[in-house]
C-alpha cells in the first residue's frame, strides 16, 4: 500500500515538473514570441545602432551633476532604487499625511507624536512646507544644513520642493497648477510616460533650448501620444524617451 502511493507521488511530481517547470514556461515564451515579440524582448530602442532605452522603462534625462537638461522633456519622478533602476522597482510606500511626501503642511503633515502638526517651524521664504535636510556638526550630532543665509536646506524629493523645482524649471508662474505625474512618482518607480498636461506645459522650454517652434514640438507630444489600453483603461500618455529621439533629430 505504501509503495504504490510512493510511486503515485513520484509520478505525480514529475508531471508536474515537467509540465509546470518545462512545458508551461516554452509554451507562454513561444506564444510572447509570436504575439507580442517586441515587448518580450525589453522593447529596446535603438539609435544609430546602439541601444538608448527601453519604451517601456523611464529614464533620466540630466546632466552629470543631476539637473535636467533643458532640451529634454523630463520623465516623471522615481523612487527605485537610486532612480529607474530595474532591479528595485518600487514606489516611496510613504502615506498622504507623511511630511517627507507632502511636506511640512500644518494641520496634515504629521509630527513624531503622531498628531497633526499645528506650524511648520523649518518654513522658508521659498518653500512654507520644508522639510529639512539631516546632517551633523562637527561633533558628530545630528543637526538639520542650513544655507548661507541661516535658512534650511530643504529636502528636494517632497512634493513642495518639486513643485518649486517644475515651475522654475520651466519658467511657470506660482499660480500654475503642476500635474500629479510631475511631482510625484509611480508604483513601480519605472514609468516611461507622462500626462499630456505634463508635456505641453515643458513644450515651450524645449522649444526654446532647441530653437524650433513650438508648435512643431507641440506636434511631435501629440504624435508621440498613446491612447488608453483597450480603449477605455487608464489615460493617455506620452512616451518620453520616444519624443526625445524624435526632438533630436528635429534640432539640437
Amino acid at each position: 500500500m505504501i509503495r504504490r502511493q510512493l510511486i503515485t507521488a513520484v509520478i505525480v511530481v514529475v508531471l508536474m515538473t515537467v509540465g509546470l517547470g518545462l512545458v508551461y514556461p516554452l509554451a507562454v515564451t513561444g506564444v510572447a514570441q509570436v504575439a507580442f515579440h517586441n515587448k518580450a524582448n525589453d522593447s529596446f530602442v535603438k539609435v544609430d545602432g546602439k541601444v538608448v532605452g527601453s519604451k517601456l522603462l523611464g529614464q533620466s534625462f540630466t546632466d552629470k551633476n543631476g539637473n535636467p537638461i533643458p532640451k529634454y522633456f523630463q520623465s516623471r519622478p522615481s523612487a527605485a532604487g537610486d532612480g529607474y533602476d530595474a532591479l528595485s522597482s518600487s514606489a516611496s510606500n510613504l502615506g498622504p499625511s507623511n511630511a517627507n511626501l507632502i511636506g511640512n503642511v500644518p494641520g496634515v503633515a504629521v509630527g513624531s507624536d503622531g498628531k497633526p502638526i499645528t506650524s511648520n517651524p523649518y518654513a522658508t521664504p521659498a518653500d512654507p512646507y520644508c522639510v529639512p535636510v539631516q546632517a551633523t556638526d562637527k561633533a558628530g550630532n545630528p543637526v538639520y544644513e542650513k544655507n548661507k543665509d541661516g535658512s534650511y536646506v530643504c529636502d528636494s524629493n517632497t512634493v513642495p520642493e518639486r513643485v518649486l523645482a517644475y515651475r522654475a524649471l520651466n519658467g511657470l508662474a506660482a499660480s500654475v497648477k503642476v500635474p500629479v505625474d510631475a511631482v510625484t512618482a509611480s508604483a513601480s518607480g519605472l514609468d516611461p510616460d507622462i500626462s499630456i498636461a505634463n508635456a505641453d506645459l515643458q513644450a515651450p522650454r524645449v522649444a526654446k533650448a532647441r530653437n524650433l517652434p513650438l508648435a512643431t514640438v507641440l506636434a511631435q507630444v501629440k504624435a508621440h501620444t498613446a491612447g488608453r489600453d483597450l480603449g477605455f483603461l487608464g489615460e493617455k500618455a506620452v512616451n518620453v524617451l520616444e519624443l526625445n529621439i524624435v526632438l533630436d533629430k528635429l534640432g539640437s
